[in-house]
């Protein structure tokens, strides 16, 4: 591997981005801080490929726009591990995502790993490399970054080139090269992404126990505190927890007085938004809840049920087996629920290789086109 590059001059990066242009793929990462504000501070992107390693630095840099350009190019691959908080950084700063990505964490299972493998143990587990966590907490803001810190940050692309390679390999040997190309495709739809304050109340857990003036406390309150969190660039838990919210929803107070009486609120935030938070309530109040949708309402299920989904979770373990996987990564008993009841039918299993490998005869069982029986002492699918 060649010697880092510190990006932190536009010649430089001019001269990066002829480089970029000439690969096929690159591996990506980056390092930003959001511990004291609601979006990410960008600090540090590193990148990538087999033969040049480059560290840039957007701090200094007076503008990136020449770099993004590069990097969108459709025919680049642009190779991650666990991309989402990446793609929201770039999604941040210029409004678009890139495509096509590769993400080594959805791809790893399809090989036998746990869902959702960490990069260190991938490192290890493919490389047998122990990477240093000494830099993991790191202020990546602060400059000049030491030596170390760079080295740290390199070696985050640099191993990521060798596991993308390897894991490639053994994708196309195990025929598997196109089965993430529709969960891929997803992480590069703005949707996931895209923050908007009236639909914030869908992310807190717990929802779905509350009714009639509860929830529309809930959601109202949690539209502000996404709006403020916003506006201000500060954490959302700096205003309000979840449990803040709940407990809000139960006192519901009108005065300040009230409000002072709700358990752990900041002082300052009564003094900046009490009044503002007691009108909310009393509107809240006084119109009703957005409906739940029914995905989010608890479903309970009969004996019956129960015995239906244990006979799709053996379909699963089986099929699982047959193609050396963890069966969590095929379909959880909820993505098995999901299929049982929700009306339109779409879920996990209803897309993709999940769908080929499991889904199609999952329905069949549903539909009761075939049923599971027991053929010379194995489980197996009878088609009617």
């Amino acid at each position: 591997m060649n010697t880092i590059q510190y990006i932190d001059t536009t010649e430089q990066l001019a001269n990066l981005c002829l480089q970029i242009k000439k690969e096929p793929w690159l591996a990506l990462d980056t390092e930003f801080l959001r511990e004291k504000t609601y979006y990410p501070k960008f600090c540090l992107l590193q990148i990538a490929s087999p033969s040049w390693v480059a560290c840039i630095d957007p701090i200094v840099l007076p503008a990136l726009d020449d770099l993004f350009e590069v990097l969108y190019d459709p025919s680049i691959v642009k190779v991650f591990h666990s991309c989402r908080q990446d793609l929201e950084i770039f999604y941040q700063v210029t409004g678009k995502l890139p495509e096509p990505v590769f993400d080594t964490q959805l791809a790893a299972p399809l090989l036998g790993f746990q869902d959702n493998p960490g990069y260190a143990m991938l490192v290890s587990s493919l490389l047998n490399i122990n990477l240093n966590k000494a830099h993991t907490r790191a202020d990546w803001s602060k400059r000049p970054l030491t030596e170390a810190q760079i080295q740290y940050a390199a070696d985050d692309v640099i191993y990521l080139c060798k596991i993308y390679e390897l894991i490639k390999q053994k994708l196309a040997e195990l025929g598997r090269e196109d089965w993430l190309k529709q969960d891929f495709a997803e992480l590069s739809n703005p949707e996931c992404y895209e923050i908007t304050p009236d639909k914030a109340w869908y992310k807190i857990k717990g929802k779905n126990k509350l009714t009639g003036r509860q929830l529309s406390i809930v959601q109202l309150l949690a539209e502000w505190r996404e709006k403020t969190a916003q506006s201000e660039d500060r954490p959302k838990s700096w205003l309000l927890r979840d449990e803040q919210l709940f407990d809000m929803a139960k006192l519901q107070p009108e005065t300040i007085s009230d409000l002072a009486e709700v358990r752990g609120i900041n002082e300052r935030v009564i003094a900046r938004h009490g009044k503002e938070l007691c009108e909310l309530v009393t509107l809240a109040k006084n119109r009703a809840p957005t409906p739940l949708n029914e995905k989010s309402k608890p479903v309970k299920k009969t004996q019956q049920q129960e015995a239906i989904l244990d006979i799709l979770t053996a379909l699963v373990r089986i099929r699982a087996e047959e193609n050396a996987l963890n069966p969590a990564i095929l379909a959880t008993r909820k993505d098995l629920e999901e299929l049982m009841f929700n009306e339109d039918g779409d879920c996990h299993l209803t897309h993709g290789w999940r769908y080929s490998m499991a889904g199609r005869e999952l329905i069949g069982l549903l539909e009761g086109k075939s049923f599971l029986g027991i053929d010379s002492g194995r489980l197996a699918i009878i088609e009617k």
